[in-house]
């Protein structure tokens, strides 16, 4: 952990802070919570949070007029103003402190380590809740209790720390939280949006969860985690299925957060879709359908966007097709292409999710050989995908669909898709390198695959 002194410095060189000094310097103004907490732990924040006594919202003005930058209202009753810079990265956050008193605005944030402030105009820190003790006892402490009921979404926010750096909280914030879990459901889900995406990406996100399911949270923020709990280990599983869901996201090499969200919502369709067979076997035959599916309406409740819900959905829905396709003792450089040209740009993501999937699935029926082939085989196929990419960023349309309806004579249909897909392949393995190849190409393939079979494979 960085030192005061170096803490201090590191503000006073802060450019874009020494740039408004002169609009701040007859006011009295602190910086304030993660942007000081994050000098001390040596992360870099872009988030300036600034308290000043009075007239947040003419400072605020006056900060983004001498900036040219763009003034936000963020919450007029409580006066708390967003100037964002011209880079789009940078941003302060100006408010009043509470009843204009530093002391009682220090005593109402969430944690200690936030309530160390920075006078800006006597460059000195200020730290009356024993914020920078705690941060060097890695340590999550509550000046008071009732600032988590104040704003529940802190509750999520404790989890998002241990997630991002293994602080150990205090008991007594966990009763309080297992006592209170059901008011994180009046947050703003965009809110809570912003805290998973966070806590997601950090390194202890595993630990996190186990801490937050330990004490009767996790559930209210994801439902399905008591489904996933009724799912035993099983002869494929050493791990009931909620704990294969954590040590799959543990096991993920990555820190982006959609791919570890995905991870441990990976078998969510398990329960819809299990049963047992006579001779005991446990089956889940399409979950990663159904699970795809599943998680749809339970990420656009949670507000993360559409594309983010594709990609999480597409990742659940093929978790298993890497290790399928590659289980073939002679499987065709074709089928690869057609995993990667569904797959890509997640082709990679989608292998890693395999392998961590892999990984956390030792039942007593798992041999060791079996893991390892798994693993070379999708070692394969990554190496086989890497090989080929420059060809896909490469590769040239030689007809687009408007022209390939004509040359077949179709109507927009699946036959069309077919087509695209099949002359796409034919390049990539330099079958086809022009145009008038790939009309002779198409025509073939659709006596081939359509006239004479009157099907589509």
């Amino acid at each position: 952990m960085n030192s005061h002194d170096f803490v201090k410095q590191k503000i006073k060189n802060d450019e874009i802070l020494k740039s408004i000094k002169n609009v701040l310097s007859n006011q009295k103004a602190w910086l304030v919570g993660g942007f000081v907490r994050d000098l001390f732990l040596g992360i870099q924040n872009f988030d300036r949070d600034i308290v000043v006594e009075a007239n947040a919202k003419k400072i605020a003005q006056d900060v983004s007029n001498y900036l040219n930058a763009t003034f936000i209202e963020l919450d007029a009753e409580n006066e708390i103003y967003r100037v964002v810079l011209q880079d789009k990265k940078n941003y302060f956050d100006i408010s009043c402190a509470l009843d204009s008193d530093i002391l009682k605005d220090a005593k109402r944030r969430d944690f200690t380590l936030n309530s160390i402030m920075f006078d800006i105009n006597k460059n000195s820190l200020f730290d009356p809740c024993g914020g920078i003790l705690a941060l060097e006892q890695k340590k999550l402490i509550c000046a008071d209790l009732n600032n988590l009921s104040d704003d529940p979404l802190r509750m999520l926010r404790v989890f998002r720390f241990v997630a991002l750096y293994n602080f150990y909280v205090e008991q007594d914030v966990l009763i309080f939280i297992k006592n209170n879990a059901e008011l994180i459901k009046k947050c703003a889900q965009e809110r809570i949006n912003q805290e998973l995406l966070k806590l997601f990406s950090g390194n202890h996100c595993a630990d996190a969860l186990l801490l937050a399911d330990k004490y009767n949270f996790l559930n209210k923020i994801f439902p399905f985690v008591d489904e996933i709990k009724k799912i035993p280990p099983n002869s494929h599983h050493h791990l009931n299925l909620f704990h294969h869901c954590i040590e799959t996201m543990r096991t993920v090499r990555t820190n982006n957060p959609l791919l570890k969200l995905a991870a441990f919502c990976h078998d969510i369709g398990k329960p819809k879709t299990h049963t047992i067979e006579p001779d005991g076997r446990h089956r889940f035959i399409g979950h990663d359908k159904v699970g795809g599916e599943l998680i749809r309406p339970i990420l656009s409740n949670l507000k993360f966007s559409k594309k983010q819900i594709d990609y999480i959905s597409a990742m659940i829905e093929n978790h298993i097709y890497p290790s399928s396709l590659m289980s073939s003792k002679e499987v065709q450089d074709k089928a690869k292409i057609r995993f990667i040209k569904k797959l890509d740009p997640y082709v990679e993501d989608i292998i890693e999710l395999a392998r961590a999937d892999r990984l956390c699935a030792r039942g007593p029926m798992v041999s060791k050989e079996m893991v390892e082939e798994n693993l070379k085989n999708l070692c394969e196929l990554l190496n086989f995908y890497k090989k080929i990419k420059p060809k896909l960023e490469k590769l040239p349309k030689l007809l687009d669909g408007k022209e390939i309806m004509q040359i077949l004579n179709i109507k927009p249909s699946p036959i069309l898709g077919k087509a695209i897909e099949a002359l796409k392949i034919a390049q990539i393995e330099g079958e086809v390198y022009d145009s008038e190849q790939a009309r002779i190409f198409v025509k073939r393939w659709f006596i081939e695959t359509v006239k004479k079979c009157n099907k589509i494979d």
